[in-house]
């Protein structure tokens, strides 16, 4: 009964650190979602302003000048994946979201837990870079897969770009959103009237064709926010749920030790009073 005693103790102490670890995991996921959410405010506000620049430009282009070329060509996704794990089911809804068109298209893989399991399901990958350790990293996360971007654009003609960008939501968990990032569509816009034309210093075709290229690194660095706070967010749920494990199986890990404890007692007392008896009767 002794080790039993003993072992029910180590595991109650086993189980205490485990608690202290999950709640440190949470605690550290929980902070680096509320810094992804605050960087999106200067994301999206710089994104803003991109567009509304190409707003301003586009009626400085000629009449006959088309700024909106879609064309049907080789297909590329931009796939966000967990980086670590704990998790959940984070990366296997984000690829089997991708799986129907990955046959089809060059995959550009983000995420280092989502790329082992890309390699698991047999996905052929285009390219593949890891998750940045902090929010405050995106930019040069965003810059790089731009620069794959483009180097895969360079021999490719009427190339199109997809976005799969994971959403979470605390009712349905992890949901993948498929965002068009190429080619660059204008017509969405809109173009107001102004009495006064901006001035400017570029050819108009070559300045929307640079604020373009602004905007599209700034979706790209919107995507791995969103992506960097929807994988923490989806640990921070994991940990709760396992925090609330783990505290159950405290309890009823207390409750046997206090039984344990219980029955050594009332041997203790039996034996005490049989030897009395014994002594007595002697």
């Amino acid at each position: 009964m002794t080790e039993r005693l003993a072992e029910t103790t180590r595991r109650i102490r086993s189980v205490q650190q485990l608690d202290a670890v999950v709640t440190a995991m949470r605690g550290i996921s929980a902070s680096r979602v509320q810094q992804a959410h605050a960087l999106l405010q200067g994301v999206r506000a710089h994104a803003a302003i991109i567009g509304r620049a190409i707003g301003q430009a586009l009626p400085l282009l000629p009449d006959n000048h088309d700024a909106t070329t879609i064309r049907a060509g080789r297909r590329a996704l931009i796939l966000f994946c967990a980086e670590q794990g704990f998790a959940g089911a984070f990366s296997d809804r984000m690829l089997e979201a991708a799986r129907v068109t990955a046959n089809s298209q060059d995959l550009f893989l983000i995420g280092s837990r989502g790329g082992g399991l890309a390699v698991e399901r047999r996905l052929r990958l285009f390219w593949h870079a890891p998750m940045v350790p902090h929010a405050n990293l995106v930019a040069v996360l965003a810059g790089r897969i731009a620069d794959a971007l483009y180097a895969w654009l360079a021999d490719r003609p009427g190339p199109r770009v997809d976005v799969m960008v994971p959403i979470w939501s605390a009712a349905g968990g992890v949901a993948a959103e498929r965002r068009s990032l190429l080619p660059f569509d204008f017509r969405r816009f809109a173009v107001k009237a102004s009495g006064q034309a901006p001035l400017t210093t570029l050819p108009p075709a070559r300045l929307l064709a640079r604020l373009a290229e602004e905007y599209v690194f700034a979706e790209l660095c919107e995507a791995a926010l969103t992506a960097f706070a929807a994988e923490n967010e989806a640990r921070v749920a994991t940990m709760l749920g396992a925090k609330g494990n783990l505290e159950t199986m405290l309890t009823d890990l207390q409750v046997l030790e206090r039984q344990i404890r219980q029955e050594e007692i009332t041997a203790e007392v039996v034996e005490l009073a049989s030897s009395a008896g014994a002594r007595r009767s002697a």
